[in-house]
């Protein structure tokens, strides 16, 4: 890592936006989160899906006496905010909004998620934690390259680093040169984005013959699409800069769910506003403690449109002990892929995380690719194309051919997968400027 971003890590140390929420001793955390739960079933009651399964139930506030009585309430998913569209799930008047958003709508139709004012406050206050946690101060100029529309990332992170007191250049998605443009001309310490659109806005500063290393930015927020550690030291070098991952979903809050600080083992779960459970996808059993599971998330202070056991389809491990940091609050892993985007070969379970992990292993590779799956005959059939650095790029079959063999192995070891490879030349892969689409199943599985 070079000597800036040792510096920017250096700077990060020792923040804490709110101490007495972040540095709560664990049986506090547990404490408040049972008193909010009560709270949150006392609060759904109003809403009609909830209502009916609380009746069939006899469930109350009484029934919770305990954390572990989370199970007794009903999950929730996707599929039931879809039937209840737009707005079943509200738990105030259609009145007492003073927001609307939406999910990206990437998984099927777009869900609406509503705001009251006292929502935008501890939503932004959330925001504010992880991105103090990361490295933002008052000083400090953020560009932010999210879209700003009913996608939750622009807005959101624009109200934190708001009542952080940082400037902001509201950028918004797209356009890669006018921002390379604009980080040149004005001097952002900090770049809030896609991982994926990082590194596209690294290879446009080279094609325009800039180093991206030479970019005022030094530390990097990013989140919206899962990404590898790989990808982050990828990140780091490229553009010199420190990168810190967060997480949050549209349905939960939008970003502020949880988010790196300089230790970087982990994101840290704002507790006192959510109760996450890692559940084996398949039973909805809990898992043990540092095993991958899927997130299931309740909103313990959300009015408009609070959320019990929220299955978040996103994969990822839960940890509980101290934080070299300070924070005492339970920490996850990055997410390592969604249980609806993953693939099934051969009876083989493959994320494309997985696929991007074995490319970076690998010199010469560049974390853009594209995985097809195809069934010709009765077996699936995997091909990866995967763009090549230019100054490996060669037309000797030989070295093509061993590089291609090198990447397959990797693939093999990594996800347990054999691929077809095919090596293509730099910026042949379409970029995105939110979520990366990594995946083209061909094998209509549902025919």
């Amino acid at each position: 890592m070079a000597a800036q971003t040792h510096e920017a890590h250096r700077q990060t140390e020792h923040r804490i936006w709110d101490a007495d929420a972040e540095t709560l001793p664990r049986d506090g955390i547990e404490a408040l989160q049972l008193e909010r739960l009560r709270e949150l079933v006392t609060r759904v009651a109003r809403v009609p899906f909830y209502r009916d399964h609380f009746a069939h139930r006899e469930i109350g506030p009484h029934s919770i006496r305990s954390l572990a009585d989370v199970r007794r309430l009903p999950l929730t998913t996707k599929d039931d905010l879809r039937r209840q569209h737009p707005f079943g799930f509200l738990a105030v008047p259609r009145k007492a909004l003073a927001r609307i958003h939406g999910s990206s709508g990437t998984t099927g139709r777009p869900t609406f998620v509503a705001y009251t004012a006292r929502d935008l406050e501890t939503w932004s206050n959330l925001c504010a934690r992880f991105l103090v946690a990361g490295g933002l101060r008052p000083e400090h100029t953020a560009q932010v390259a999210f879209g700003y529309g009913l996608f939750t990332g622009g807005f959101g992170l624009h109200y934190g680093i708001e009542r952080v007191g940082a400037a902001i250049i509201p950028a918004a998605a797209g356009n890669t040169r006018r921002q390379i443009e604009i980080m040149r001309d004005l001097d952002p310490e900090v770049l809030i984005c896609t991982p994926s659109y990082a590194l596209t806005i690294a290879d446009s500063a080279r094609e325009l013959g800039i180093d991206p290393r030479s970019l005022p930015i030094r530390f990097g927020h990013f989140g919206g699409e899962p990404w590898t550690e790989d990808m982050r030291r990828e990140i780091e070098d490229q553009l010199d800069i420190a990168a810190f991952n967060n997480y949050g979903l549209s349905e939960v809050i939008g970003p502020g769910v949880s988010g790196e600080c300089p230790e970087r083992t982990g994101m840290h779960i704002q507790e006192d506003h959510f109760l996450v459970e890692c559940l084996d996808p398949e039973t909805l059993e809990p898992v043990p403690e540092g095993e991958p599971g899927e997130l299931v998330i309740s909103t313990l202070t959300r009015e408009a449109m609070p959320l019990i056991r929220y299955r978040t389809r996103d994969i990822a491990r839960l940890y509980r002990e101290p934080c070299a940091c300070g924070r005492r609050t339970a920490r996850m892993s990055r997410v390592t892929g969604r249980t609806d985007d993953m693939l099934i070969i051969r009876g083989v379970n493959v994320f494309p995380s997985q696929i991007e992990e074995a490319l970076l292993r690998v010199e010469g590779t560049t974390p853009h690719y594209l995985i097809e799956v195809s069934r010709p005959g009765t077996l699936d059939e995997v091909h990866v194309k995967v763009e090549i650095r230019p100054e490996i790029f060669s037309d000797r079959m030989d070295r093509m051919q061993a590089l291609c063999e090198r990447i397959s192995r990797e693939i093999n070891t990594v996800a347990g997968i054999r691929a077809h490879v095919d090596l293509v030349e730099p910026r042949s892969i379409e970029r995105f400027v939110g979520k990366a689409k990594r995946v083209l199943d061909r094998r209509n599985l549902g025919e």
